[in-house]
């Protein structure tokens, strides 16, 4: 019997790899009980990159959802990790020392165990401190290896990494093969150079399905010393996301391995509960096109998830393109001719801006160029015209040392507008900022929370965190989510008529119980407009009043829970008695 290989279900990447939104702490804590029931995880990825900022954009508290979902898996014994991008924390952009150093201690006081710490560039200058942070707190710092496949992207260039990693006290080394690109052969061979020179090191592996390469990496890590698995269930497996849990445990269990049973009467149960959460309202924001794999994705090298995203800047730039082909009486050309063009693209840029390796943030980076590039090039006008800011940062070295060489026109173009390039350690780009924040705290009258975790959550995220202060974040969520179930329906060929009735059958009318003039507003001195779509009733709100012609103003409650879908009744319209005022679907969750 060859070695035991533990598996480490991947909850957050799995709905971060499919769409916009993560389950809220609600369906977590639902959820939880039966991954535990399932008795075939030693580990689970509870939060991280996007998890954070998804909590605030709902209008709700991320520190409250991370502390729920850990608590079931630490009473039986079951890991958390949390992902996190070194210097630039649980965001796009970098962050200062002083808040990355609070991230570790805020995290493992809310029940995190692990972090994994990677940065889109492999620059052990990003990730050394924040090892030494994690350590600090308590926490176990797994320094993260991004996984691509270039011809300076080699077994010795990862290798020497790995050793500067281990030797700065990581624990754990992970294989992030974000992009599902890396070669299997390849893997196996860096897998059993680390445990070679470090048998103690726990190697754990992460690949994503979209090429269709993840099996056979798999099969290969393990064979030459790999430690645990990453995987995903269904209804969220394969496509651009990971390998399902029952796929490699058989994988693995025929050929030798020891790997724990899964409880089949849970996992159904799981499954079910997860496809719930989609038909709730997280299937609305998850692309149809993340259920595919792709063998594309091997010439461009970017991630699955990034597919998604650039078939949406696709087809938002295809009309005007062809507009700019017929001027020039030119064929016009097809999404799929733009989205070769783009891959192409892609393929010429990337070594030009010295191979970063294609994960967030550098895969939109350089994803982004190359469509600048193609929307200059069809203009008949020179590449480069169009690179932002954040682009030129990680050019010029504010993000670390790129693996390879700039292309003499990308430095050129660089000294050409005057930009000045850099090698100092990137985090003194970005000076200490937490006590400007505390300050923001205190005059806005706001509690620090346990740990200064809310003092965190606005030094990490501060324009989210002031939405979700202000309400604002909530009430932008309503909208986005009504807009997104209008557009699925349409999309389904209904018409605008069709698409009200739909909503009105899953609603309850509010109507009139007088004749008179309705007033939208809980103050009759001072009327208003009609409540927008998505505003939300409790049943003791007083949803509007009726100016009677006998000059009283009649109450009408809500009596439930509820949101509006449809108002029907504009500000001082003559209503009467029994006419429908606006319907609200009925909901259970608190405000």
């Amino acid at each position: 019997m060859k070695k035991e290989i533990k598996f480490s279900l991947v909850y957050r990447d799995m709905w971060q790899s499919s769409g916009k939104y993560q389950p809220r702490v609600d369906q977590l804590v639902r959820i939880a009980p039966l991954i535990i029931e399932m008795g075939c995880f030693a580990r689970i990825e509870t939060n991280g990159g996007a998890f954070e900022q998804v909590n605030l954009l709902y209008g709700e508290n991320p520190n409250e959802a991370v502390r729920a979902f850990t608590k079931p898996f630490h009473e039986v014994g079951i890991l958390t990790h949390m992902l996190d991008r070194g210097l630039n924390g649980l965001r796009m952009y970098p962050v200062p020392a002083d808040v990355r150093r609070l991230m570790y201690k805020v995290k493992h006081a809310q029940g995190v165990d692990i972090t994994r710490i990677f940065c889109g560039l492999n620059e052990v200058r990003n990730i050394i401190p924040s090892i030494h942070y994690a350590l600090e707190a308590g926490m176990v710092p797994q320094a993260t290896l991004c996984i691509t496949f270039s011809p300076v992207h080699t077994v010795e260039y990862y290798a020497v990494i790995a050793d500067q990693l281990i030797e700065a006290g990581a624990l754990e080394i992970c294989l992030k093969d974000m992009a599902g690109i890396g070669r299997p052969e390849m893997l196996g061979r860096l897998t059993k150079t680390i445990k070679e020179k470090h048998p103690e090191v726990i190697i754990q592996y992460h690949g994503h399905s979209g090429p269709g390469l993840s099996m056979a990496s798999i099969l290969e890590v393990c064979e030459n010393g790999a430690d645990i698995i990453d995987v995903a269930m269904e209804p969220l497996s394969w496509g651009k996301v990971h390998p399902d849990l029952i796929s490699v445990q058989a994988m693995l269990k025929d050929a030798g391995f020891q790997v724990p049973e899964i409880n089949m009467k849970a996992y159904m149960k799981a499954r079910a509960m997860t496809q719930e959460f989609i038909d709730d309202f997280l299937g609305y924001f998850i692309d149809s096109t993340n259920k595919h794999t792709s063998s594309l994705l091997l010439k461009c090298g970017l991630p699955g998830g990034m597919m998604g995203s650039m078939m949406a800047d696709l087809k938002g730039v295809h009309s005007g393109i062809n507009m700019i082909l017929k001027s020039k009486n030119k064929p016009e050309l097809s999404i799929d001719d733009l989205l070769v063009m783009l891959f192409d693209e892609v393929e010429y840029v990337w070594p030009k801006l010295g191979y970063p390796p294609l994960v967030t943030p550098f895969s939109q980076y350089v994803k982004n160029i190359a469509l600048m590039n193609v929307m200059s090039l069809i203009k008949g006008e020179e590449r480069w015209m169009m690179i932002d800011n954040h682009t030129w940062d990680m050019i010029l070295g504010k993000s670390g040392r790129l693996p390879g060489s700039l292309a003499p026109e990308i430095i050129a173009l660089a000294k050409e507008k005057g930009y000045e390039f850099t090698d100092e350690d990137p985090q003194k780009n970005y000076p200490d900022q937490l006590e400007e924040y505390r300050k923001e705290m205190i005059e806005n009258g706001w509690e620090f929370g346990p740990d200064d975790e809310e003092l965190f959550e606005l030094a990490m995220h501060d324009r989210q965190y002031r939405d979700y202060k202000s309400g604002i974040a909530k009430k932008r969520f309503e909208t986005d989510l009504q807009r997104a179930k209008d557009v699925t329906l349409a999309k389904q060929g209904f018409s605008e008529e069709e698409v009200k009735r739909l909503k009105r059958a899953k609603a309850e009318p509010i109507t009139a119980m007088e004749k008179g003039r309705i007033i939208w507003e809980i103050d009759v001195e001072s009327p208003s407009m009609p409540p927008e779509v998505g505003h939300k009733y409790e049943p003791n709100d007083v949803f509007c009043y009726i100016a009677t012609p006998w000059n009283t103003y009649d109450r009408v409650m809500a009596n439930f829970s509820g949101r509006i879908i449809e108002v029907c009744a504009n500000q001082g319209a003559l209503v009467n008695k029994g006419d429908t005022l606006a319907y609200i679907e009925r909901c259970e969750e608190t405000a």
